[in-house]
């Protein structure tokens, strides 16, 4: 192991429980012990995750949170007896591996809960809101702490929580504490001044507005929190540590309105400041918290909570070491954490440890490669949601989310055997196969693992130089180190599990492999606009990603996402296919890819343009709301030309003609943010009417890039035969996610 890595290997306490190692796993939904979303019960995945990462040198784990008051069929979390009893019959098992368990309980969500369209059409008629008050309460699910809009949905608003019911969730807290303690956990996390959750809605100036005992003072807003803390103390004693998840800074604007980073004191806080939080921490190590677990944030403000691969890493870290001056007990810092910087600031004695989550999803082993020197070896997190938490939004539709994944978070789009051992897991073959994979892109990388694990022999063949397909290009971004990273994981397992590879040889027709086992990852080609006069004239996306990488020549080797050298004049030397990038470039698409192609040549000093048919940015299913809401915000701040509810006309030599709805101009945003794209001013557009009340607009610029989607490009086969399979976007088009899990899937079947 890397020495400077050795103060995150030393034991610490919390109270009077002494831990091994400063590395803590913090809660995420999905990984409860009591299950999740479902009637409460002692969850035997969750468990199988929790060992497995605990016998992998984890210090401190905490499972998904636990509400109190389950939002389905409205149970308390004390009544069932039995599954404390299972729990107890667990832990000496935990303890064997030598971590502790600390459980996170949490008051609900309030008016932070994810609200489906089906949730909206229960709650807006009456008759149906009555029928499914038994199972689903969502008067009282989305209570909070005064009246407010849902982070969701406009159609089922918060109402404010009685004194009563604040009363009867303290006691709660109070009654699964003394079950968990009975139970042998070492400790409980209590889920409250942290992310905009219920708890945290009390604590927040612009949600708390009460006039009670319980709104006002800031010692008020706390007062359910420190009511809880000193409830589990009284009734659990000293030596049974309560931990607090604490956000140090809202960095909030108000309701569904975060502060990007490049903001700090350059707004003004709806929710709670430095100086405020460093008075809070010392008001609720007054009631008997032993430790803060912490990161920043709000729903309204949510890729600080979960950043995504936008975000800087150790995002939090600032804010989380200054309330640690305020504190005497023990701070942990989560949030995109690297671990040779927590470690020197551990030894630095500015953080006490830290915190990581998905990373745990990603690989359960990474800390043990860690200690072994096999970083290289360390499947990575690339920050993008789309297994564990995808709960999407964009203009008019709430949360757009699957059943099945509102039902299953803590999956991971990179790792499809986390969360899902009984769907996906090597079996090994008793009939060894040769298994021909044409594409080497991730998903026939994937497959080609897969069933190399399970002791076939794939054989690829990659048409390219080199491995990885249109993954190259994904990965591409100055900010897409992660990406790059996984990349690199996958050439590795392909060389260290002797995989045969054929670089530079097409394969015309599967008809080539007569009678084999086919693994078809041909992947997909670019949509061409052929009605569109001019658009030979676009640059297609990839083409571009590729061509500003290697006119960079600046990334760094593979798995890191700084630059060698200064990129401010790569646009303008740049020439793609024979046409010059240039300063002002139009994207045609508004997705996440052609968003994440904006977003990068803003960053490297050019104006992009955004195009987009629909009338929201990133309005598509699977993205994270901490993903899209990070990259629509950052253009309205940086006022970014976009043109939503918009066609694309006529490509011409030095400008674009789009046709957009005349009430697109006005769009604005959740957040009631004046002019959140700019248009006309910024983009110097031409706009005519066109007589049917739509505007024809000629928007110039240097160039062009196409982001317009993609369409599957399956090889040709004449034959049917179940021997042959099509993976990822060849198959259909879809993510990551998509194209890992269907490969999986794929050798399984062999």
């Amino acid at each position: 192991m890397d020495k400077r890595l050795d103060p995150l290997f030393t034991p610490w306490k919390v109270g009077n429980v002494e831990i091994r190692n400063r590395i803590v796993l913090v809660s995420m939904g999905g990984t409860n012990l009591f299950g999740w979303m479902e009637n409460n019960h002692f969850d035997k995945d969750g468990a199988k995750f929790i060992l497995k990462v605990a016998r992998n040198n984890a210090g401190l784990l905490l499972p998904g949170c636990q509400p109190v008051y389950n939002p389905i069929m409205g149970q308390w979390l004390y009544r069932n007896k039995k599954m404390y009893r299972d729990l107890a019959g667990w832990m000496p098992e935990f303890h064997k591996t030598g971590a502790k368990l600390f459980i996170q309980l949490t008051a609900g969500f309030g008016r932070s809960f994810t609200i489906s369209e089906m949730m909206e059409k229960l709650y807006s008629g009456p008759a149906l809101r009555k029928v499914s008050k038994p199972f689903m309460d969502l008067d009282r699910i989305t209570a909070t702490a005064s009246a407010s809009p849902n982070r969701w949905s406009d159609k089922v608003p918060s109402r404010e929580m009685t004194v009563d019911e604040i009363h009867q969730m303290e006691d709660a807290f109070v009654k699964t504490a003394v079950l968990l303690k009975q139970a042998g956990v070492d400790g409980v996390e209590i889920h409250a001044v942290h992310e905009g959750y219920l708890l945290d809605q009390f604590a927040l100036p612009y949600v708390n507005h009460r006039t009670d005992e319980y709104g006002g003072s800031l010692e008020n807003r706390l007062r359910f929190t420190t009511e809880i803390i000193k409830g589990i103390k009284k009734a659990c004693g000293d030596d049974f540590p309560v931990s607090l998840r604490y956000s140090a800074v809202s960095h909030t604007k108000g309701f569904r309105h975060g502060a990007l980073p490049e903001e700090d004191g350059a707004y003004e806080e709806a929710g709670r400041s430095l100086e405020e939080s460093s008075k809070a921490v010392k008001i609720l190590e007054e009631a008997g918290c032993d430790m803060f677990n912490c990161d920043n944030g709000t729903y309204d403000a949510w890729y600080w909570a979960h950043p995504p691969i936008y975000m800087p890493e150790n995002c939090d870290l600032k804010d989380v070491e200054y309330i640690r001056k305020s504190a005497s007990v023990p701070v942990v810092c989560a949030g995109r954490m690297d671990p040779y910087v927590a470690a020197e600031e551990i030894d630095a004695g500015r953080l006490d440890a830290v915190g990581f989550a998905r990373n745990f999803l990603a690989d359960q082993e990474w800390v043990t490669k860690l200690i072994n020197g096999r970083e290289d070896e360390i499947r990575p997190c690339i920050l993008c949601h789309s297994g564990c938490f995808n709960m999407g939004h964009y203009r008019g539709v709430p949360n757009d989310q699957s059943l099945e994944d509102s039902l299953h978070l803590a999956r991971c789009a990179v790792n499809a055997e986390t969360m899902q051992w009984d769907k996906h897991y090597i079996r090994r073959t008793n009939h060894k196969k040769k298994v021909i994979i044409i594409g080497g892109g991730i998903g026939g990388m994937e497959a080609a693992r897969v069933l190399k694990l399970r002791g076939h022999e794939p054989v690829i063949y990659e048409k390219r130089g080199e491995l990885g397909g249109t993954f190259i290009a994904a990965s591409a971004e100055s900010y897409k180190g992660r990406l790059r990273s996984l990349l690199a994981w996958y050439r590795k397992q392909m060389k260290d599990l002797g995989i045969e590879v054929h670089l530079n040889t097409e394969i015309s027709s599967a008809d080539e492999f007569p009678g084999a086992e086919l693994i078809i990852a041909t992947g997909s080609a670019p949509r061409v606009l052929r009605k569109v006069p001019g658009f030979d004239k676009t640059i297609e996306a990839c083409r571009f990603l590729l061509a500003e990488k290697d006119e960079a020549g600046s990334k760094k080797a593979e798995g890191t996402s700084e630059l060698q050298t200064s990129e401010s004049h790569v646009l303008e030397n740049l020439t793609v296919d024979g046409k010059r990038v240039g300063k002002t470039i139009a994207v045609i698409g508004g997705g996440l890819t052609g968003c994440e192609i904006a977003y990068e040549i803003a960053l490297l000093g050019g104006k992009p343009v955004i195009v987009e048919m629909k009338d929201d940015l990133v309005s598509q299913k699977g993205v994270c709301l901490a993903n899209s809401s990070y990259l629509r915000e950052w253009f309205a701040l940086h006022k970014v030309p976009v043109y939503l509810q918009a066609s694309l006309q006529e490509v011409k030599d030095g400008s674009i003609v789009v046709r957009q709805k005349d009430s697109a101009r006005s769009i604005g945003t959740d957040a009631g943010v004046d002019n959140y794209y700019a248009c006309a001013e910024d983009a110097n557009e031409t706009p005519v009417t066109d007589g049917s009340g739509d505007l024809q607009i000629e928007i110039p610029c240097d160039s062009v890039i196409s982001s317009a989607g993609y369409l599957p490009t399956p090889l040709g086969t004449g034959r049917k035969d179940k021997n042959v399979q099509f993976v990822g976007d060849c198959s259909h088009i879809g993510n990551l996610r998509s194209v890992i899990w269907g490969a999986y899937e794929a050798a399984m079947k062999i």
